[in-house]
């Protein structure tokens, strides 16, 4: 009965924490690349945090990867949730606003639904599911629907940038639950990290980013935030995916726009037009319902 009940409240502080501080790193992000430069803010966050993370669970006994089986799923993981999936949201929010950019990534849950029928371990959707998938991807629509007034092509292709995001994360997040390895989550988690954060910088440095880079308080302040709370939550967020099923983990899809939306009207002064406060509820229904209804 105590082992239930400590699962129990594992599984419920883990939630907790990927809801509020997942929240929260939409707005650090806003603030930090403000000044800092897309690849090498998202790099040396992940860099830094895989390198402590690592020595941690080496700390505590930990194996690192040791099969090319075992490097290469970690290198693919790492590529897509991290350098794709974290890097394109970073590189989107130089242009897209945090509530908006966290609205845009709530799709993550409409992408792992529709992924998860792919393949031979793939789920049948049923039709509340599917009518799910069908009004989340309607509201991405009105979402990202151009305002003739405000268009740009840059804030457009910035959103189509998170979108493209929200899929790679999907993408790498099936991949990882159907190839488990033997290496141990914390470990795995900032090895992942570390792989993600050297391809970042890599591109970082290719791209001429080090002359942009400034050296300014709130850059570094939300830096460091990333680096010691969204990257630390990131290894709770594996150890969730190994834990729950996909439905469950998905509500943190529909929650974190919630506390990001919350915090960018509070301290950034970020506002939602009429038709996107529409699309945002639009697409938390269609989330809400593919949760609710999927089978696993």
């Amino acid at each position: 009965m105590s082992a239930a009940i400590s699962r129990t409240s594992k599984i419920a502080l883990a939630f907790l924490t990927v809801y509020l501080v997942w929240g929260s790193t939409y707005l650090a992000i806003r603030v930090g690349v403000a000044d800092l430069p897309p690849a090498l803010f998202a790099g040396a966050r992940f860099v830094i945090s895989g390198i402590a993370l690592g020595a941690i669970a080496h700390w505590h006994g930990m194996a690192f990867p040791r099969t090319l089986r075992e490097w290469k799923i970690t290198g693919i993981v790492g590529v897509f949730l991290l350098a794709g999936g974290n890097g394109l949201v970073v590189w989107g929010e130089q242009w897209v606003p945090s509530n908006q950019a966290a609205l845009i990534v709530a799709t993550t849950a409409l992408w792992l639904a529709g992924l998860g029928t792919l393949g031979a371990q793939g789920q049948t959707l049923t039709r509340p599911t599917l009518l799910g998938l069908v009004i989340g991807f309607l509201g991405v629509v009105l979402l990202l629907y151009p305002n003739a007034e405000k268009f740009s092509f840059a804030h457009f292709g910035g959103q189509l940038g998170i979108m493209l995001a929200a899929l790679l994360w999907a993408s790498g997040s099936i991949y990882n639950k159907r190839r488990p390895i033997a290496v141990p989550l914390l470990m795995a988690a900032s090895m992942q990290m570390l792989v993600g954060g050297l391809v970042l910088c890599a591109i970082g440095l290719a791209t001429g980013e080090v002359q942009q880079w400034k050296w300014t308080l709130p850059g570094l302040a939300a830096l460091g935030y990333l680096i010691v709370f969204g990257s630390s939550t990131y290894a709770v967020y594996i150890w969730l995916l190994h834990n729950v099923t996909p439905a469950q983990l998905g509500t943190y899809a529909y929650v974190n726009p919630a506390v990001a939306v919350a915090l960018g009207w509070w301290l950034l002064d970020e506002r939602l037009s009429a038709v996107q406060v529409i699309a945002m509820l639009i697409i938390l229904t269609g989330v809400l319902l593919v949760s609710i209804t999927s089978r696993n």
